[in-house]
């Protein structure tokens, strides 16, 4: 049999898990298979990216130890760069080239050479996979772009399988705070709640919602979840850009605000431990009546159906305070028909 014909039967067999449905661990699995069995070599893995600590941690592997799996974390700023430049990484002599650490445990696990390609989504490298070979071999450009194919295939799973459990976490979110509104008329609750459950679900450091004094004409804390009492004191100023402008209705995506011109306390943001946040405007009847804003403690990339999310979830909170202030409208207009009704009594 070809090797040409080995890949075919390779990806027919992983497009043909896709289609039944297999799930995220039993798609990286069988990628690492195909890719040992496939192009002959000794162990394969699939690392992904720890945004947190900047390291490449294994989801599936094959062929390799844990001791040396887990003896020296793959630093991720070291990889990227110029896995980014060339596509791909080859290493005939992984025991003694000097791009590589680690040679005596590598001699020792029987590994002779290394090929690495980056798994990407959406242009984004989010891990590398890496196939390790028993015996001394110069890489072929064909076998190179069949690697790069399996990572591509890695990615797919992996962003599929992050789109679902993010429409799960979304619906339920949503679900949640479509439930105590229902529940609740206390619009403290309801909005304590809603930032708690947004960090929970969408992975976030903090949260908080402001709303506007009309008296004052500044911002007043309703509500917050992860962030220290120094860092909220600061909040209620309208004045800066990303306040004024989410009070004109618009939504903003800061992805450094250590960095951005447009944050004014970049040292309080980096204190916090903040890197990006969404600022979003609350609305009541079309009117923007406050500000819900998002932080992140790793640089983040918000994609389109999250940033709808965060609209929507900012609308209905916006929605819960309005019907909390059409219900106690209704109570005084209540209260004060009864007084008057009682006040003529003597008519009747």
């Amino acid at each position: 049999m070809t090797r040409e014909m080995d890949y075919f039967q390779t990806f027919c067999k992983i497009s043909k898990a896709f289609v039944t449905a297999a799930g995220k661990t039993d798609l990286l699995n069988l990628i690492v298979d195909s890719a040992i069995k496939t192009m002959e070599g000794k162990a394969a893995c699939l690392f992904l990216k720890d945004e947190k600590q900047d390291v490449f941690v294994p989801m599936a592997q094959q062929g390799l130890s844990e001791t040396y799996l887990h003896a020296n974390p793959i630093q991720a700023k070291r990889i990227v760069t110029p896995l980014e430049k060339e596509g791909y990484l080859a290493f005939p002599d992984a025991t003694s080239d000097p791009r590589l650490e680690n040679h005596a445990a590598k001699k020792a696990e029987g590994i002779a050479s290394l090929l690495t390609v980056p798994v990407t989504v959406n242009d984004r490298a989010i891990g590398v996979l890496s196939l390790y070979t028993g015996t001394r071999r110069e890489f072929k450009p064909d076998e190179i772009e069949f690697l790069r194919a399996l990572a591509d295939q890695g990615g797919i799973a992996i962003e599929h399988n992050r789109l679902l459990r993010r429409m799960q976490k979304n619906a339920m979110l949503f679900l949640e705070l479509a439930s105590n509104i229902n529940s609740s008329l206390d619009i403290q609750k309801v909005l304590s709640n809603l930032t708690e459950n947004i960090c929970d679900t969408l992975g976030m450091k903090g949260a908080l919602i402001r709303l506007m004094d009309e008296d004052t004409g500044s911002l007043k804390l309703m509500a917050s979840h992860g962030l220290s009492p120094e860092f909220l004191e600061m909040g209620a100023i309208t004045t800066t850009e990303t306040a004024a402008r989410a009070l004109k209705g618009e939504t903003m995506v800061i992805s450094d605000a250590t960095t951005d011109k447009r944050i004014r306390f970049k040292d309080a943001m980096k204190s916090e431990g903040i890197v990006s946040m969404i600022v979003a405007p609350i609305l009541a009847r079309d009117k923007v009546i406050g500000v819900m804003r998002l932080y992140s403690n790793v640089q983040r990339e918000f994609p389109a159906d999250l940033m709808l999310m965060v609209e929507a979830l900012a609308h209905q909170g916006g929605l819960a305070i309005q019907n909390a202030s059409m219900y106690l409208k209704l109570q005084e207009d209540k209260k004060s028909l009864e007084e008057d009704i009682w006040s003529h009594r003597s008519w009747f």
